[in-house]
């Protein structure tokens, strides 16, 4: 899919575009991207900083949605498991920087060779407008190269 058609979809994606995340831009071959969340009203929680669960959300998906596109569709590639450490109360504009390096991808694709289970670990800091961070996601995957079926006859 093209970053333009992909930026599109996941800004009208409706439980992004109501809780304010945006997804501000993406590299042409998807190993970096930039999320965006304002703090508005519905985003915040009772002692008016971003609400821990828009925090997360805004790093959900990104890593799993960037390894489908930069491996293709040979590849199985799911969020297994994920951890968030708030580190200081977020307010204001908060935005999370995603990216996969090419080692990153040659380990992968060595990894996954003789089509076993690979579950790399990706990290994403949430900083806010000064720059600070304020949350850190690390994401598991889970990823299997595809493997041909062999149809006997």
């Amino acid at each position: 899919m093209k970053p333009l058609y992909f930026k599109l979809l996941i800004n009208l994606y409706p439980p992004y575009w109501a809780t304010g995340i945006t997804l501000q831009s993406i590299s042409p071959d998807y190993t970096e991207l930039i999320v965006r969340m304002k703090m508005r009203w519905y985003n915040r929680n009772y002692v008016r900083t971003h609400f821990g669960g828009s925090l997360y959300a805004m790093t959900d998906p990104f890593f799993m949605l960037m390894l489908m596109q930069i491996l293709g569709k040979d590849f199985i590639v799911w969020d297994k498991a994920a951890q968030i450490d708030f580190i200081k109360p977020a307010t204001g504009t908060v935005s999370a920087r995603f990216m996969i390096s090419e080692e990153q991808i040659k380990d992968i694709i060595n990894n996954t060779a003789d089509g076993q289970k690979y579950l790399p670990r990706f990290s994403v800091d949430i900083e806010n407008e000064a720059g600070e961070q304020v949350a850190r996601v690390v994401k598991t995957l889970y990823i299997r190269k595809k493997q041909n079926l062999v149809v006997k006859q």
